[in-house]
């Protein structure tokens, strides 16, 4: 299928199930998939954070997307993370998924040294120049340590660089004004990486979102784009603080013994597990597996959510 631009809807950001020896779990992955496909999501994002590309090697990068891209046959879109520390490794990766079948790639700033800005536009462009499918920013301070200014992104855009920007800044009002500056970049999308405040992103004009959470219910955040698009703005409120209700499963992991992307990404595929989605629930190493108190925990949430 051709690429949309822009790129609308809920792109959820796919969970990588391991078996317990830490390879990947082909069956599982594309059972998860379906459930995604099933619950009328727009697109997927593979090899993002939630997906834990840093923690894969290259071999087990292009296995997924191999594998998913296969499965989906065009049926919708496939994004594919090209995540690493300098320009000349991402690039081997645009190589990689773009060989594997994805139809974007997704790729943050330059990240370990400290990055000026004119190195993160070289980087961009250098990417771009090079890559044979769309080039889409990812803006996730917390990992890489730079945010992404809204007017380098957006210069970016005008010039054909980038197709468009995952925000995971938590950074509303900057996200304000990338939506606002998007309006004169026809095909430009700006998407929300946030599971939490998607109404108001979608209110204030974002074209979508890539929300973590979504492996666990789609069918929740489908549901709350559509009412989003419809102009239900009161069932989107309702809708998106029983998403948020669901989201504390991300805490449930104790802090004293473990960070926090053992714990949130332990209980979305503890979550999948409960709900007989994925076959093992186990995160690459070195994170720290939820005990079983905890994993009962997020059993008892994924009830309230009546997902269970």
């Amino acid at each position: 299928m051709t690429f949309p631009a822009p790129l609308t809807g809920v792109v959820p950001p796919v969970c990588t199930p391991l078996t317990p020896e830490r390879e990947v779990d082909l069956r599982s992955l594309l059972r998860l998939v379906d459930h995604l496909v099933e619950a009328g999501v727009h697109g997927l994002f593979l090899l993002g954070s939630t997906s834990e590309a840093a923690f894969l090697t290259d071999r087990q990068r292009t296995q997924v997307v191999a594998a998913v891209t296969a499965h989906v046959a065009g049926q919708l879109p496939v994004l594919a993370g090209a995540i690493d520390m300098t320009t000349p490794r991402v690039l081997d990766h645009v190589s990689a998924v773009t060989a594997a079948g994805a139809q974007a790639v997704v790729v943050t700033a330059p990240f370990y040294a400290r990055t000026h800005r004119a190195e993160i536009v070289h980087h961009y462009r250098r990417i771009a120049a090079v890559s044979p499918i769309p080039v889409i920013a990812y803006d996730i301070p917390v990992a890489v340590h730079t945010k992404l200014p809204a007017d380098l992104v957006l210069g970016l855009a005008g010039d054909g660089v980038l197709t468009g920007i995952k925000d995971s800044s938590g950074d509303l009002a900057a996200f304000r004004e990338l939506v606002t500056g998007a309006r004169g970049h026809a095909g430009f999308s700006v998407l929300t990486g946030s599971e939490l405040i998607a109404d108001s992103a979608l209110a204030l004009g974002a074209d979508g979102a890539v929300p973590g959470l979504a492996n666990v219910d789609p069918h929740g955040y489908v549901r709350l784009y559509r009412q989003c698009r419809a102009g239900d703005w009161e069932g989107a409120r309702t809708e998106q603080e029983r998403l948020c209700a669901l989201f504390a499963v991300t805490a449930v992991g104790d802090p004293a013994r473990m960070g926090g992307s053992s714990a949130a990404l332990g209980a979305f595929k503890a979550a999948l597990h409960l709900r007989g989605i994925i076959d093992c629930p186990v995160t690459a190493e070195p994170q720290v597996p939820l005990s079983g108190e905890e994993v009962e925990r997020i059993g008892k949430h994924l009830a309230a959510a009546g997902l269970l």
